[in-house]
């Protein structure tokens, strides 16, 4: 019963929580308060960061926590100080990137 009571209680109270998205153009990170047991893919859609980036599909897109991709943002739960971070497709692929760099180096 302790058990049960404890997770109730902790559903109850509201966490503080950040959402980023970024583009090469822009970057927002959006402050908000969640219940706790908030899903991180809730916590996204509650951002409300598709009004300013329409791209955004929370239903495809993979989110992460502090950099490291989630899993299943269904099924994990928000945590007091999380930083979500809803990822998007890369323009280019970082190895080919540094090769480009190199080149672009060895050229000069």
């Amino acid at each position: 019963m302790i058990f049960v009571s404890k997770l109730r209680n902790d559903m109850d109270n509201l966490v503080k929580i950040e959402v980023a998205y970024a583009t090469p153009e822009a970057q927002k990170i959006v402050v908000l308060e969640v219940k706790g047991g908030t899903s991180i893919r809730e916590a996204a859609m509650l951002s409300g960061l598709e009004k300013l980036f329409p791209e955004i599909d929370y239903t495809t897109q993979p989110m992460g926590i502090f950099g490291k991709k989630i899993a299943d943002p269904d099924q994990q739960m928000v945590a007091s100080g999380d930083r979500i971070e809803i990822y998007r497709p890369l323009i280019i692929d970082p190895k080919q990137a540094r090769l480009n760099r190199a080149a672009k180096v060895a050229k000069s």
